[in-house]
C-alpha cells in the first residue's frame, strides 16, 4: 500500500540545508516507498493550496533546522494558515518535531521556547492511558525509545487533541486529533540512531547547548529505536487499510 500512495512533505528548511533531501529519504525508508513518491512543498516560500492537498493521499511534516514554531514572522503566519487548511481538508497527516509543534499552535494550542526542557539524543517515552489503547501507538509497549532534537515544546494541546505519549521531561510528546486522521509526535519516528547522529552533526549547536557535551561524545547518548519506525506504516494501514 505505502508504495502506491502519493505523499506531500511540507518542509521548513533553507535552500542549502543538506537535510532537505535526507528528510525525504528518511520518510521514504520508514514508509517503505520510493523517495520519488514524496513531493516537497516549501512553507518558507508560500502557502499550500487546496488543489495541492487534493492531489495527494497523505501529508507529512518534519523538522525545521533553523526555524521555530514559537516565533513570529510573515512566513510563520502563512505556514499557520496552511496548517489550518490541512486540518480542514481532513487529509491524512503525520507530523513530527516542528510539525508537531506548528500544528498544535495553528489549531489553538500553545508552544514556547524552553531550553530547560530541551531534549536531544535518544530518550525514553511512555504511553498515556489513551496511548495504550490507540491502534497506532499501543504496539509500542508502555515504554519505548524515540529520537529527539528540540528546544521548543507544546505546553498546551489544541482543542480536540488526545495525548498519547510523554517523557520524563516533556509531558506532550505525541497526540492525535479525535475527529481527523492526524497524528503528531515531538520525537522523530522517521529517524533511526544513525539518522539522528547525521542530523545533529549538521546542526552542531544543539549538542553543546542542549546535551552539554563536546560533539565527539554525543554518540554516547544514542540508542537504536526500532519500536518507533513502524509508527508511520501502522498509521497508513489504519487510514487506508492493507
Amino acid at each position: 500500500m505505502t508504495d502506491r500512495l502519493r505523499y506531500l512533505l511540507l518542509q521548513v528548511r533553507n535552500p542549502g540545508d543538506p537535510m532537505r533531501g535526507h528528510e525525504v529519504r528518511s520518510f521514504a525508508r520508514v514508509l517503505d516507498c520510493a523517495p520519488e513518491r514524496i513531493v516537497v512543498f516549501d512553507l518558507l516560500s508560500g502557502s499550500v493550496s487546496p488543489a495541492q492537498l487534493q492531489g495527494v493521499d497523505m501529508l507529512l511534516l518534519g523538522g525545521s533546522g533553523h526555524y521555530s514554531a514559537a516565533g513570529e514572522g510573515v512566513w510563520l503566519e502563512r505556514a499557520m494558515e496552511s496548517l489550518r487548511l490541512v486540518y480542514e481538508s481532513r487529509c491524512p497527516t503525520f507530523a513530527s518535531c516542528w510539525g508537531f509543534q506548528a500544528l498544535a499552535r495553528a489549531l489553538g494550542g500553545r508552544v514556547v521556547h524552553d531550553l530547560s526542557h530541551a531534549e536531544v539524543g535518544t530518550h525514553e517515552l511512555f504511553l498515556t492511558p489513551a496511548g495504550r489503547t490507540d491502534p497506532v501507538f499501543s504496539p509500542l509497549g508502555e515504554r519505548f525509545y524515540g529520537q529527539m532534537g528540540h528546544e521548543d515544546r507544546v505546553v498546551e494541546l489544541p482543542p480536540g487533541a488526545t495525548l498519547l505519549a510523554s517523557s520524563a521531561l516533556v509531558e506532550n510528546q505525541a497526540y492525535r486529533f479525535d475527529d481527523r486522521p492526524i497524528y503528531c509526535t515531538q520525537f522523530h519516528s522517521e529517524l533511526n540512531r544513525d539518522d539522528l547522529l547525521l542530523r545533529v552533526q549538521t546542526y552542531p549547536k544543539y549538542i553543546e547547548r542542549i546535551a552539554g557535551l563536546p560533539p565527539e561524545r554525543f554518540p554516547e547518548l544514542l540508542k537504536d529505536s526500532p519500536e518507533t519506525e513502524p509508527l508511520l506504516r501502522r498509521f497508513v494501514r489504519l487510514v487506508f487499510g492493507e
